[in-house]
């Protein structure tokens, strides 16, 4: 038995209990009149979420890595070359409940974002300075969840019933109040967490 345990987990690639699925997106780098911006995609009506600001992205496929998923996606979604992506690294990643998502931070080798066409996916474009990114983060605002009871829960296995004191999740959501189209949720999360490292890099640089 213990043959059977040590070779089971030999391979074994620890992940998320319960996770579905594993995401990638690029956070697209662009230059602007000599300035760097953040290019971001306004969902269409043709996909989930739609209206909600976002990077391009999707779930990595079989004997895909992360990295290729992110430039995959953003190949399609953007109509770009690979070669029009430049990977410059990847940042920190968001772990929920059903799903992980990675984030990689690439600059776009175009000239003039607003010549892209964008597949069916993706509804606009615009971008948003690195510089204000920066100097005005986003607000952070909580949302708390509750745990509701129902018939079905065998509450009488455990000890105190439907009394016991179960964990209820609550959540911090970044908005930025910069744009007409509000950037906020993951994608609010993985900029400012973008705009953190530079900025950290940067003061410890001068210090």
């Amino acid at each position: 038995m213990l043959n059977n345990i040590e070779q089971a987990l030999m391979s074994y690639q620890a992940k998320p209990i319960s996770q579905k699925r594993t995401y990638a997106v690029l956070l697209p780098l662009i230059e602007v009149n000599h300035e760097w911006h953040v290019l971001y995609e306004v969902r269409s009506e043709h996909v989930p979420q739609p209206g909600d600001v976002s990077f391009p992205g999707g779930a990595v496929e079989a004997n895909e890595s992360l990295e290729q998923a992110a430039i995959r996606e953003t190949t399609e979604e953007l109509n770009l070359s690979e070669n029009q992506i430049q990977i410059l690294g990847e940042i920190d990643y968001i772990v929920n409940a059903q799903s992980t998502i990675h984030c990689f931070i690439g600059r776009l080798l175009i000239d003039d974002y607003q010549q892209i066409t964008p597949n069916e996916e993706v509804a606009k474009l615009f971008s948003v300075s690195l510089k204000d990114l920066i100097n005005h983060p986003p607000r952070y605002y909580k949302l708390a969840t509750e745990i509701v009871p129902n018939e079905e829960f065998p509450f009488n296995k455990i000890r105190n019933g439907k009394q016991y004191r179960f964990s209820s999740r609550g959540s911090s959501i970044p908005f930025y109040d910069l744009t007409e189209d509000t950037i906020w949720g993951m994608t609010a999360q993985l900029t400012h967490r973008f705009t953190q490292i530079i900025t950290e890099t940067q003061n410890n640089n001068v210090e």
